[in-house]
């Protein structure tokens, strides 16, 4: 049986990517673009289509950046592909962002067994999960919300080998204290690892249809009040 096609898009940060995976080949385009994801995402998938001369109805499963991330990126993504895979009638699937970018420190790093992902939340928060160097990049902590204080402390406990995510840009002092964690600072969630990712969950039965499709939001409340925020920003 030949692998399956998948086409994959990301729209969970300032930029949007784009992958085709058909057969051991990739094509991917990456942008930055601010707020421009409508705009930019279906002339996108149209370019790396037209490379890889493969036709939408080609396409065996379509994914998408599932989350944690922006609010309105992840509706962007999950609309886009859920529209894409009712026409084409294919199933979707929806990959984690903190699990795609694992993906990608363990691609850097293949020696390393694990590792925590830490990246901003806003409102003095971080998405943070760890995951295991396997096939299907397995998780051994689930995503969720931390006071990035915390974070050195979960990494210790989690006994992870590797640190990877923006939040070691943004908070880098508070990792000082743990020279004997590894940190990757460059490495990012792409629709490239998603893709790969994606059809290692075809071949395990985890996908869903077009209208089952649902972003993982992680964090539930975004509307705060003032007084709420001024209470965060105290704390």
């Amino acid at each position: 049986m030949p692998a399956a096609t998948i086409l994959a898009l990301d729209t969970a940060t300032e930029r949007c990517s784009v992958a085709l995976l058909y057969g051991d080949r990739l094509v991917e385009r990456c942008e930055p673009v601010g707020q421009r994801h409508s705009e930019r995402a279906l002339p996108m998938i149209d370019s790396v289509l037209a490379e890889g001369a493969v036709r939408l109805s080609d396409v065996d499963l379509f994914a998408f950046g599932a989350g944690p991330g922006s609010f309105t990126g992840l509706r962007i993504a999950c609309g886009v592909v859920q529209g894409l895979a009712y026409g084409c009638r294919r199933p979707v699937a929806g990959i984690g962002n903190l699990r795609a970018l694992a993906a990608s420190a363990f691609a850097e790093r293949p020696h390393r067994s694990s590792v925590l992902i830490a990246i901003d939340a806003r409102m003095h928060e971080a998405y943070c999960a760890a995951y295991r160097n396997d096939d299907e990049v397995s998780e051994l902590r689930a995503p969720a919300l931390e006071v990035p204080a915390e974070l050195p402390r979960i990494a210790r406990e989690s006994a992870v080998e590797l640190v990877a995510g923006d939040d070691l840009v943004i908070r880098g002092a508070a990792w000082d204290t743990q020279p004997a964690i590894e940190r990757l600072t460059a490495v990012r969630a792409t629709a490239g690892a998603m893709a790969r990712l994606a059809r290692i969950d075809l071949g395990l039965g985890r996908v869903v249809t077009a209208a089952e499709a649902m972003p993982v939001y992680v964090r539930d409340n975004v509307a705060l009040t003032i007084e709420e925020r001024r209470r965060r920003v105290a704390a």
